[in-house]
């Protein structure tokens, strides 16, 4: 919160922050409790991650990194890998009311708004969560059709 303040500080208008953006995301959703995440990142980073969502009020059931090369690398990860890895995450016991994908070079906005139609559950990419907050944010509520319930419904 202080790196987000003193940014508007220095900047003078208002910023969606990915993270803060992803927790607005969830709550938006409501009854989001247990979640599940994606990063093109390697474990140490994913612990970090997962300390935010746990500090923010969420069960990090489980958690999947790509351990990316290279900022490029990530842009370059295959939808069909992205796919299996959602499907892994979603798990067989029903324990992950919700799927966030972090990592903002490794854009996800369709499959996710895809993958919520076949996983039955909130699949949120960054990209999607910061964009909707920044509209929110800025009393800007225009629905977005085609890119998953979040832009579609809050």
């Amino acid at each position: 919160m202080r790196f987000q303040a003193k940014v508007e500080r220095e900047s003078g208008v208002g910023v969606s922050i990915g993270s803060h953006s992803c927790t607005a995301a969830l709550k938006a959703y409501g009854g989001i409790k247990r979640i599940a995440f994606l990063s093109p990142y390697y474990p140490v980073a994913n612990k970090e991650v997962a300390r935010y969502f746990t500090e923010s009020g969420f069960a990090v059931v489980r958690d999947l990194y790509l351990e990316c090369k290279s900022w490029t690398a990530i842009a370059e990860v295959p939808t069909d890998v992205l796919r299996e890895k959602l499907i892994e995450l979603n798990g067989d016991a029903g324990d992950v009311d919700a799927i966030i994908q972090v990592g903002t070079n490794l854009s996800m906005v369709r499959l996710a708004a895809a993958a919520e139609m076949w996983l039955g559950k909130p699949v949120i990419a960054i990209n999607t969560a910061t964009y909707w907050h920044a509209l929110r944010q800025n009393g800007i509520l225009d629905k977005i059709p085609g890119l998953g319930r979040l832009l579609e419904e809050f």
